[in-house]
């Protein structure tokens, strides 16, 4: 784990390891908490575009199960009000597209039902519960300064790390500059 300060605000931001996201994702206790951890690690999701329940900026909204397709390229999300109600598509791992479909047969949803059907404020609690738990485990008080952003913010890293082209990862991740 990588820690660096922020310049305008208390607290760290955090980069995790592969092996890290893997253990916020086991660390998750129910099925809605998994898919809202990967949501934000495996795809760099904002907190906004995970979470429904509460108003957002510009219009912004939650994915949604109907929002999880297949392509000729695989599996993507279409972030249909993304942040400055921006359009964009992101790949989605395989096995979290099926426990999206499976998750949203099970609790017999609306297809646009926002899939992570809770405020952005309970996001932010069961992130830092799981982070808590992990400092728990591990002693590494990395951990307490877990939040949704870091998340999206390793993913990215992740993708740098893994070769894949930084114009490709602007486009999914929504960024305009680097």
């Amino acid at each position: 784990m990588r820690l660096e300060e922020y310049d305008a605000k208390d607290g760290k931001k955090v980069w995790l390891d592969r092996s890290e996201v893997d253990q916020v994702i086991e660390t998750a206790d129910t099925t809605r908490k998994t898919i809202a951890m990967m949501l934000g690690a495996r795809c760099g999701l904002r907190r906004f575009e995970i979470a429904a329940s509460t108003p957002v900026a510009d219009g912004d909204s939650a994915v949604t199960a109907a929002d999880v397709v297949d392509t000729d390229h695989g599996p993507r999300v279409r972030v249909r009000d993304g942040k400055g109600k921006k359009y964009r598509e992101v790949p989605v791992p395989g096995d979290l597209k099926t426990t999206i479909d499976v998750y949203t047969e099970q609790r017999e949803a609306d297809p646009s039902t926002p899939i992570v059907d809770v405020s952005e404020r309970t996001l932010q609690r069961w992130v830092t519960r799981i982070g808590e738990q992990l400092y728990a485990e591990t002693g590494d008080v990395g951990w307490t300064q877990l939040g949704p952003h870091d998340l999206r913010r390793t993913w990215g890293t992740l993708l740098v790390e893994a070769g894949v082209e930084p114009g490709m990862i602007m486009v999914w991740g929504g960024w305009e500059d680097w």
